[in-house]
């Protein structure tokens, strides 16, 4: 028996749904011949039809069937390694699982027969189920393109059928979004809700020292708010102010250019080379900011007798802000030309100058648009971390002080999350009490920009 690849089932489901496309086409037009009747509605519109009802519940079946089948095979072969000797425990069954896979798999050898007889056996399996899978996907497909090309007549409206199946999908789409928010957030409440349960809440949230690595006993040094999350949190606002000293004022401005004066020749180059900026991963600004940035800052700092850490919140943050001119000036630069430009030659017409026009018309009535590029900034450098890891540091301190090293927020939880870990323990624990506090925060972020724009907007005909 041969296996059937999934990129060879998928691509095959697409002909036969293509197929159909056409077969439908055709047929409802010979239909309409016979009968002497025109259809309600275009041709396309019952290939279409045709097309989606053999295509979309197949594709589905070929998903479920590739996320739920092996995880099925594993299941009955775990059964089968327990029969091996039923004195085994559930961990090491599975580390012989692994093995029997990896062997069927060929990526290890054994000399162990009983191992070598269950890979076998295993291989086989898969392989019949990857050939059912294709088998039944494209069987589906053509049974259901078969189907809604026969009952098909030139008297039914297949638009609004296209349209209702295409309107349902779409829902069916937000659901599901809906869902994975949801489910990611209850997946962090819950674990978050452990921790608390180790440590006490407001501990957590008002304490002044953290120091995951710390174990939290009576009898040790500093076992009192050790989980103190104030230091990462000042941290983290700390680089994300000096990131927006530096995006907001040249984002917006180089947006004022580009919107107001830039010619359109000058426009065309100068927006494309500065979204480039966009397209930069952040590694690569991290490596700019620790072997760049810093060094520069550190030098410019001794030479006035400051005395800058070789990990400064202040590189840090700079190169942030860099990061995020782009972000800024694109979403201020289409604001700006939203506004109508009937403001404009009404603004000019009175007898102001272009500066005039720019500070007392236009950015008024974008303000709402460019506080929610800001805002939506902000969370942009809240949420980084790579710049942070490689430039900041990894030691949180409670201070104000930009020219010393600090942590934020994402980087202790990657620090947190990263390398061998338990999930019962409380030092792993304090990453998702950190991971819902971020969640929150940015959610009070976003509800004050929302907040903000309704307040100030403006309506203009």
């Amino acid at each position: 028996m041969f296996t059937l690849p999934l990129s060879f089932v998928f691509v095959i489901l697409v002909g036969v749904s293509l197929f159909f496309f056409y077969f439908s086409k055709k047929s409802i037009v010979q239909k309409s011949a016979q009968i002497g009747q025109r259809s309600k509605t275009l041709s396309t519109y019952y290939g279409q039809n045709a097309f989606l009802w053999s295509f979309i519940p197949s594709c589905l079946i070929l998903i479920l069937i590739s996320l739920a089948g092996p995880n099925y095979v594993d299941q009955i072969f775990f059964a089968r390694v327990q029969e091996l000797n039923p004195k085994f425990n559930d961990s090491f069954i599975s580390l012989i699982l692994s093995k029997v896979i990896n062997v069927a798999n060929g990526k290890i050898g054994t000399d162990d027969q009983k191992i070598l007889t269950l890979a076998n056996e295993y291989k086989i399996a898969t392989e019949k189920l990857y050939f059912y899978r294709g088998l039944v996907v494209i069987l589906c497909a053509s049974m259901l393109g078969l189907l809604v090309s026969y009952l098909q007549k030139p008297k039914t409206n297949a638009r609004d059928k296209v349209e209702t199946f295409i309107i349902n999908l779409f829902f069916i789409s937000a659901v599901i979004a809906i869902l994975t928010t949801a489910s990611i957030i209850l997946s962090l409440l819950f674990e978050a809700l452990k921790f608390f349960n180790l440590y006490n809440f407001f501990e957590f949230l008002f304490g002044l020292h953290w120091a995951p690595n710390v174990a939290i006993r009576t009898d040790q040094v500093a076992s009192d708010g050790s989980f103190g999350m104030i230091p990462v949190l000042a941290g983290t606002l700390l680089v994300s102010f000096i990131a927006m000293c530096v995006a907001i004022p040249v984002g917006l401005y180089s947006a004022i250019y580009l919107a107001e004066f830039a010619a359109p020749k000058i426009r065309d180059y100068i927006k494309p080379t500065l979204e480039i900026l966009a397209g930069i991963p952040t590694v690569v600004y991290g490596y700019f900011a620790a072997l760049t940035a810093a060094p520069f800052f550190r030098d410019v700092g001794g030479s006035i007798g400051l005395s800058v850490s070789s990990e400064s919140a202040l590189a840090a943050g700079a190169v942030m802000g860099i990061m995020i001119i782009p972000f800024i000036s694109s979403l201020s630069d289409d604001v700006i030309r939203a506004v109508p430009q009937s403001l404009r030659d009404g603004s000019m017409g009175l007898g102001a100058t272009k500066a005039e026009t720019i500070y007392r018309v236009i950015l008024p009535a974008a303000l709402p648009g460019l506080v929610g590029a800001v805002l939506l900034a902000v969370s942009r450098a809240i949420g980084e971390t790579m710049i942070v890891v490689m430039a900041a540091g990894l030691s949180a301190k409670l201070t104000a002080n930009p020219l010393d090293s600090v942590t934020t927020v994402t980087v202790q939880i990657v620090s947190l999350l990263t390398g061998d870990t338990e999930f019962d323990d409380i030092k792993t624990l304090s990453a998702f009490g950190l991971g819902l506090a971020l969640f929150f925060f940015t959610l009070i972020l976003n509800v004050i920009a929302l907040t903000v724009s309704r307040r100030l907007s403006e309506r203009y005909e």
